[in-house]
């Protein structure tokens, strides 16, 4: 054969590969056929034509089955369409079936499982949900898809997966109480951690909401029945999940004032600080006249955020322990560090006010009563700055008299300095009289 005679058969082979290969496709053996019939089907299917789909679509499937993934999702679009006009219950099983067959074949020819089941799932709930005999297969795979799945579990999938363990349960399954729990735990905390992440985290929040509906539909989450569940357990193992699920089921149902809910925020705060649960623990802590042990958890609290408007919070929070305990130059000065942070926090000022009124006694040098009566001032001062009209008139009621500022040789507007532990200076009032 002469070279001119190759070189032609090789140009055509080449022009033949390029006309009939196309990237992602295996179009088999039967290039022209298979192509039809491609072409059939998926006209059909972009009018819904769905039955007229199935005879093209049946033949790429025998003949052409690793032809390209659109062959599997097309085929659960043609078959979940068929299903759902189908008003025999016998079809409407088959199409709904064979619908989910293509999950499986789509698998079975191009991988990524993960994702595929992920798509498999809500279908089969919607399918399945009101099927008894169909609760086991559904709930092996929801668990299934969610171990896989993890933290890329479809949003569509929490609430379903947690609907088919209550449908399950209800219907006299064999899932205990603490194996629902550990399913619930599951899904909150990828769902929480998809919620962190998300930019528009409000329709994840619904989510979650009727994922803790859900649960307690399933089990009795009442706060005795959590205590009796799992107490025992976490006292036995110090698990830290075990602890975390305790905390949230006690947190959900407002129980925390309970020790087991201290005892477990304990174990979650040690094993992972987190500012909410130090800021929680600190408060406990005081509310059991456990001073050191507020403080140490509110000092935590500081290290574990860097939003101003809650260092100010835990800064208020030392504030009043040590207003409690007596230390007012303490309290004083943590009240100043709140304001620092957050200089709207009118709480701060009010707490100083406070410290003030009740710091005559032990201020008063009982010399001039306009000396000892201008704590009232400073206290006004501070009341001022908070925007509390209630206790500004309180105290001006305790300004001194123009007869004492005139009887002592005093002046209004003249600066006075205050020692004891306020050691401030205040502008001269007298009060206002009747």
């Amino acid at each position: 054969m002469n070279k001119l005679i190759i070189t032609t058969l090789l140009l055509v082979s080449l022009v033949s590969t390029s006309v009939f290969s196309q990237a992602g496709w295996n179009w088999g053996e039967q290039i022209d056929v298979a192509k039809e019939n491609n072409a059939i089907y998926t006209d059909m299917v972009k009018i819904e034509k769905y039955l007229d789909a199935i005879a093209p679509h049946a033949w790429l499937l025998e003949n052409t089955p690793d032809l390209n993934e659109s062959l599997y999702q097309n085929g659960a679009k043609i078959y979940s369409g068929l299903a759902n006009k189908e008003s025999d219950k016998a079809q409407k099983a088959a199409y709904q079936a064979k619908a989910l067959e293509m999950y499986d074949l789509r698998i079975e020819y191009f991988g990524n499982e993960a994702s595929v089941l992920n798509r498999k799932a809500f279908p089969a709930y919607k399918f399945y949900k009101g099927d008894k005999s169909k609760y086991v297969e559904l709930l092996d795979l929801f668990e299934k898809t969610f171990a896989l799945s993890g933290a890329n579990f479809s949003p569509n999938n929490f609430v379903a997966y947690m609907d088919v363990v209550r449908r399950f349960k209800a219907t006299g399954g064999e899932l205990s109480d603490e194996k629902v729990l550990d399913i619930y735990t599951g899904l909150m905390d990828a769902l929480d951690g998809q919620i962190a992440a998300s930019s528009n985290p409000a329709s994840l929040e619904r989510v979650a909401e009727n994922v803790d509906k859900l649960l307690t539909l399933t089990i009795d989450l009442s706060c005795d029945y959590v205590e009796s569940l799992l107490g025992p357990k976490l006292a036995e193992t110090g698990d830290i999940k075990v602890a975390s699920k305790i905390f949230k089921l006690m947190l959900q149902n407002k129980c925390t004032d309970r020790p087991l809910a201290f005892e477990a925020a304990k174990i979650v705060n040690q094993n992972s600080p987190d500012f909410a649960i130090s800021k929680f623990l600190a408060s406990r802590a005081s509310k059991e006249d456990d001073r050191q042990g507020a403080i140490q958890y509110y000092n935590q609290a500081l290290t574990l955020t860097e939003e101003v408007t809650k260092k100010a919070e835990i800064y208020l929070s030392l504030a009043k322990i040590d207003y409690q305990a007596g230390l007012k130059g303490s309290a004083r000065s943590n009240c100043r560090k709140a304001l620092s942070a957050d200089p709207s926090m009118s709480d701060a000022h009010v707490l100083i006010g406070n410290l003030y009124l009740s710091s005559f006694e032990e201020c008063k040098q009982g010399e001039f009563k306009t000396v000892d009566y201008a704590i009232f001032i400073a206290a006004h001062n501070a009341f001022q700055k908070a925007g509390d009209y209630g206790n500004m008139k309180k105290s001006e009621a305790l300004f001194p008299s123009i007869t004492d500022i005139f009887t002592e040789e005093y002046t209004e507007g003249q600066s006075i300095k205050i020692d004891c532990w306020i050691n401030e200076s205040v502008i001269l009032q007298k009060r206002a009289e009747n």
